[in-house]
């Protein structure tokens, strides 16, 4: 006798759940908080290249007025957006930049 063998759907690709959170500017913020915690140049391109694929590349790109593939170069492993650039990308994606003391600050005498 055949044994029967039974399908199981296919696996769906971690992205795409991770893309839909990403659309919502609070999840955006927090991914990109994460990633700024880690003090990785390019674990944070690769953050502020999922908040944009999500977002949708082409749209971004035309908004900050760069060309897609030049989008694709700055936000790629040892890629190197101007100071401009990633501030516009933050201000696209909703979120924006903050700075908080690293340090305690020393006691008056």
């Amino acid at each position: 006798m055949k044994k029967k063998i039974q399908k199981r759907p296919p696996a769906v690709p971690y992205e795409k759940g991770l893309y839909e959170d990403l659309r919502n500017p609070e999840e955006a913020a927090g991914y990109l908080n994460e990633a700024l915690k880690e003090g990785d140049p390019d674990g944070i391109l690769l953050a502020m290249h999922d908040v944009a694929k999500a977002r949708g590349m082409s749209r971004i790109a035309d908004t900050i007025k760069v060309h897609r593939v030049s989008l694709h170069k700055m936000l790629r492993k040892n890629g190197n957006p101007g100071l401009r650039t990633f501030l516009m990308l933050l201000s696209e994606f909703d979120v924006q930049l903050s700075a908080a003391s690293h340090k305690p600050l020393p006691r008056a005498a």
